[in-house]
């Protein structure tokens, strides 16, 4: 029948050639037009408007159309109409596939921390360089707060300063009341080199708090833990030092006894000047080996640099707290060995309250020390350095003050050999 149909040619009614192709198509003629509904009283018109006609058989290219002249309606509003199954995505979100039938469906997923996007129907979120963070809204990238114990932003610093400030002056007069009081009895029975020694070892261990305020820098990284390190082991070297002259002068009261030289040697200053030395040695290796640094870190909080010291190795900053945790508890288990002795002489009850004050605080601080970061992590520390302090200050130190000041009858040759 195709055969038949390619020969057929003829003219309609409407003057038009009708004729069939060889694939026995009918060729037709197209016309665009725009189908308006106009409202005209309470009735509707209908009227097509064309905006352009072609054909088919012609190998002409789609006819340019003026597109003013096309009246879309959208409710009350003309406006051209758009083909989507979905909202466009706003800045600050990207395009994601939903998974449906259609390719152009998709659903707007918010950027990602730490990520953001301008445009409108992002394909992707950029992310932002890694020292800025995106806004709330994830439309731009603002530069990322630094954080650090601010002399000027945090509440913490001048309590800390104040703390460190009132202890160092309150364990500064203490010094000053047993200098003047050097030759009294009370003073003598209890090792006053030695004593005056941890007196100013406590003064410089409040001290190295300042050393953890403010912004951290490379010389301030590398002093402040060693100089504490220091200072600390010469103040738990002489507790120690003290218990051991008190075992070493009661073992020497016996008749004959062969301690007897051994208190003469004044053993008490050699334990101090060798404790000190090792955990000297300990810092020395460990600012030879790997010293501690200024570091940023930026992964941490999210928006937020955080300013810290890198401890530089692990291993030696751990051994050198761990040399004074060795200290405290070898002083702590001589201390509570002897403190039955006649109290008169000997200072084994106060010092094992001090100790033990010490070991608790400084055990409690570890996970707290390994849980923080930046400036929660120094503000830890700090607490541990002036508690523990003002531990060993007011067990050793204030009984004897309150009787240099306020019981000057009881410090007197006669009363303290009553026992």
């Amino acid at each position: 029948m195709n055969n038949y149909m390619k020969k057929v040619h003829y003219t309609d009614y409407n003057g038009k050639y009708i004729f069939f192709n060889e694939k026995g198509e009918l060729p037709s003629a197209w016309l665009l037009a725009n189908w308006l509904i106009l409202k005209n009283g309470s009735n509707y018109d209908f009227v097509l408007k064309p905006l352009a006609s072609f054909e088919e058989t012609r190998k002409e290219k789609f006819p340019n159309i003026n597109e003013e002249e096309i009246k879309w309606k959208n409710g009350t509003m003309y406006k051209k109409p758009e083909s989507r199954c979905n909202n466009r995505c706003s800045p600050g979100y990207r395009k994601a596939p939903n998974g449906g039938y259609h390719v152009c469906c998709y659903d707007c997923v918010p950027c990602s921390e730490g990520e953001f996007s301008n445009n409108t129907d992002s394909e992707i979120c950029l992310k932002c360089p890694e020292d800025e963070w995106p806004d709330e809204k994830k439309v731009k990238c603002f530069p990322k707060t630094y954080e650090f114990l601010s002399y000027q932003m945090d509440i913490l610093v001048p309590v800390f300063s104040v703390m460190a400030i009132l202890f160092s002056a309150v364990t500064l007069f203490i010094l000053v009341s047993f200098i003047y009081y050097w030759d009294t009895p009370l003073v003598k029975a209890n090792n006053r080199t030695v004593s005056i020694i941890l007196l100013v070892s406590i003064i410089l261990s409040f001290l190295c708090v300042f050393l953890f305020l403010g912004r951290p820098e490379d010389i301030t990284c590398l002093l402040r833990q060693t100089l504490f390190g220091v200072f600390f082991s010469i103040c738990v070297s002489s507790v120690l030092g003290k218990t051991i002259t008190v075992c070493v002068a009661f073992k020497a009261t016996k008749p004959g006894s062969s301690w007897v030289k051994k208190v003469s040697l004044k053993i008490s200053n050699y334990v101090v000047v060798i404790c000190s030395f090792i955990q000297v040695l300990i810092c020395g290796i460990w600012l030879s080996m790997s010293p501690p640094y200024q570091e940023f870190d930026h992964h941490s909080y999210p928006g937020k640099i955080i300013i810290q010291c890198n401890e530089g190795s692990d291993i030696w900053f751990y051994s050198m707290l761990g040399y004074l945790g060795f200290l405290a508890a070898v002083s702590l288990v001589l201390a509570f060995m002897v403190r039955t002795l006649p109290d008169s002489f000997n200072e084994a009850k106060y010092i094992t309250f001090s100790m033990l004050v010490f070991c608790s605080v400084w055990i409690s601080m570890i996970p707290a020390y390994l849980s923080t970061r930046g400036k929660y992590m120094a503000s830890v520390e700090i607490f541990a350095i002036l508690t523990s302090c003002a531990g060993v200050l007011v067990c050793i130190f204030f009984p004897k003050l309150y009787i240099m000041i306020f019981r000057p009858e009881l410090n007197t040759r006669k009363i303290i050999l009553q026992k």
